[in-house]
């Protein structure tokens, strides 16, 4: 019989829950992030995601969660509890993953990044630079080692488009999208000229200050990309080699198979 794991990935924009039967990922559903929403609109939302992807709940034997958003825990996972009987495993400082984290103060680091960490070592080659481009655009380093030394954090694309709008007087709201040319012939192409082109240069610039410090070249370190504009950004990147979407979800994946037996 396969093991049915649930994975939620709770980050500032969304929620993405997972279903795993042993190691294949099976189901994805992606929702807003809602701080307003109770235990049990979570049971519901929970319901609707399970029943439409044709999963019955009782073929559910596993969970674990891994939050950047403290209002929503112990939310998500009382719902866990309320709807499928389960207890989930609650990603934190203190969870087994396998790799030594170097962070001076370890409960300082999101948990995202250290999923993201795992999930790299696990099905990349080490050293390696992960580059989260979300919310956030975080970077961090791991060592051939297996140790998470850290990196850089950088306000995400969506956030500064935001600013954008909201901070000046007539630049209007746009669709972050690849432009046509470096020198936009509109407001908004100038915009989005600015923003990706401007990111780019952000993203390739601070992984050749890493390499530089790290003493290593490119080839000599794995260098991939994974969060919601990855594919927009990282594909113009001078030095970004591998994308994976799925990396948080396969993290916690691995992070329960090391966990669940405690």
């Amino acid at each position: 019989m396969n093991n049915i794991l649930l994975v939620i990935d709770i980050g500032n924009t969304n929620i993405v829950l997972g279903v795993f039967k042993d190691k294949d990922l099976v189901f994805e559903w992606r929702i807003s992030t809602d701080l307003r929403k109770t235990s049990d609109e979570y049971v519901l939302t929970f319901k609707q995601a399970l029943e439409c992807s044709n999963i019955e709940k009782s073929e559910i034997t596993e969970a674990i969660v891994g939050s950047v958003v403290p209002n929503l825990m112990p939310t998500v996972p009382k719902a866990i509890k309320k709807y499928l009987g389960v207890d989930p495993i609650i990603v934190d400082e203190n969870t087994k993953t396998g790799i030594s984290n170097k962070y001076a103060s370890p409960k300082e680091v999101g948990v995202d990044r250290i999923i993201n960490a795992v999930s790299a070592c696990e099905k990349y080659s080490t050293p390696i630079i992960i580059v989260d481009i979300g919310t956030a655009i975080t970077f961090d380093y791991i060592t051939e080692n297996r140790e998470y030394l850290g990196g850089a954090i950088a306000p995400g694309i969506g956030i500064s488009s935001e600013a954008l709008f909201t901070k000046t007087a007539k630049l209007p709201k746009f669709e972050i999208e690849m432009p046509k040319k470096v020198i936009g012939d509109s407001t908004v192409s100038s915009m989005q000229s600015g923003l990706v082109y401007g990111f780019i240069g952000l993203i390739d610039n601070i992984i050749e200050k890493i390499l530089e410090e790290m003493h290593k070249t490119k080839d000599e370190v794995t260098i991939m990309a994974t969060g919601g504009f990855s594919y927009l950004i990282a594909k113009q990147s001078k030095y970004i080699t591998i994308i994976d979407k799925l990396i948080t979800l396969d993290g916690l994946r691995i992070i329960n198979e090391i966990n669940k037996n405690d």
